[in-house]
């Protein structure tokens, strides 16, 4: 497994010589923390941006860098490490953070990097954060003025539709038909006078005398709605 970060536009990959314990993820105002040592297959629900990933390390000085942790072919001096780091960072440079083995691979830039030698062997521990980056849109005084008089002005969308023809389905009534087409079941009785020939007939056909002014109607019954 590899820690890697390359910049999108131009410049030299860097990949971190040790891995660190644990990656942290920020979703939102959430946290998850990562254990990327162990291997394990880490999974994002579906729609979930991570917006930040942040973790502890340490850049080992030379003295250190045949230890079993250090990445022998991607070894640098712990103050290389810190100038390239801090480079990205200060230039805001885009990059693409990826992390083998794992789902993450993602553009970031560099928002806090911290580094602190210790002790006696040159070894320098630092704490990091990515932040994603993402497209930002940049609208214009009168662009803003233009979109906000659009939705003042735009008219509304009916939660109704007139016109037409209506299957009825079980459980239908012309009121019920009425509110989801013409805006109000008390318009029942428009529907019922536009199909008064065919509610009428189709009762007789199951045994009505008539249709008592459209309380029957039946699945299958196609109504003419008015416009």
């Amino acid at each position: 497994m590899d820690i890697k970060l390359i910049p999108v536009e131009k410049g030299s990959k860097f990949t971190f010589p040790a891995l660190p314990e644990k990656v942290q993820g920020k979703y939102a105002a959430k946290y998850q923390s990562f254990d990327i040592i162990s291997l394990g297959t880490v999974k994002v629900p579906k729609g979930t941006d991570v917006s930040e990933f942040s973790w502890d390390g340490v850049f080992f000085g030379a003295s250190k860098k045949n230890e079993a942790i250090v990445k022998t072919n991607a070894w640098k001096s712990p103050n290389e490490c810190v100038k390239i780091l801090n480079d990205y960072m200060l230039n805001e440079t885009v990059l693409t953070l990826i992390v083998t083995e794992t789902w993450i691979n993602v553009d970031v830039t560099i928002s806090s990097f911290q580094p602190r030698p210790v002790g006696a062997y040159g070894n320098v521990e630092y704490s990091i954060t990515f932040v994603q980056k993402k497209p930002l849109k940049i609208y214009s005084t009168n662009e803003l003025k233009i979109a906000a008089f659009v939705r003042k002005t735009k008219p509304r969308a009916s939660s109704s539709s007139s016109g037409g023809n209506y299957t009825v389905v079980s459980g239908d009534t012309l009121w019920g038909i009425a509110s989801k087409k013409l805006g109000s079941g008390t318009k029942w009785t428009t529907i019922y006078d536009a199909n008064k020939d065919t509610i009428e007939s189709t009762a007789k056909k199951h045994g009505k005398s008539s249709s008592d002014h459209g309380h029957w109607i039946w699945p299958g019954e196609v109504l003419t709605i008015p416009g």
